[in-house]
């Protein structure tokens, strides 16, 4: 899946083990996510084992040159509605924050779109956190429209 593109000097690359803790660090570098992100755990490698191994899921990185400076997980979903559709997930999506408002974001979503589309998906989807008004007017900027109003519940055995 390596793909360099243009100007930005990206490559794209599905995530490896020892990006593992370069990924917790983006992904916990807001204070939305980092309480429920917590510190790098043997869950985190759980979570990364689950992912690699599953054939409807990728944990995409970002480099440049040779540093890992964007994230996302890719999730194909197959359904029976939208005429039996698979949907793309796109999860986690994580620049990091010195590099934000450079096109990396704009770069890394475009291409989510485009594995999805090489997977025939119908629709990409994604949810925010409320509490990120700059992340929903990127997504609005993209092209994505808050059309759902999405609930959570934490269960009682999964890590919430």
């Amino acid at each position: 899946m390596d793909t360099t593109v243009g100007p930005l000097g990206l490559t794209f690359r599905e995530a490896r083990r020892e990006d593992l803790p370069r990924i917790v660090e983006l992904i916990r570098d807001d204070a939305v996510a980092a309480a429920r992100t917590g510190e790098l755990a043997e869950t985190h490698s759980r979570g990364f084992e689950a992912i690699e191994a599953s054939p409807n899921d990728e944990l995409v990185v970002a480099e440049r040159d040779g540093v890992v400076v964007a994230v996302m997980q890719l999730t194909y979903i197959p359904g029976i509605s939208r005429n039996g559709a698979t949907r793309l997930h796109i999860e986690a999506v994580r620049v990091a924050a010195e590099l934000r408002g450079g096109g990396i974001g704009r770069r890394l979503m475009e291409h989510a779109e485009e594995r999805g589309q090489a997977r025939g998906c119908g629709l990409a989807q994604l949810t925010s956190d409320a509490a990120r008004p700059d992340a929903h007017r990127f997504y609005e900027g993209l092209g994505y429209a808050a059309s759902h109003v999405g609930f959570k519940k934490p269960l009682a055995h999964g890590p919430g």
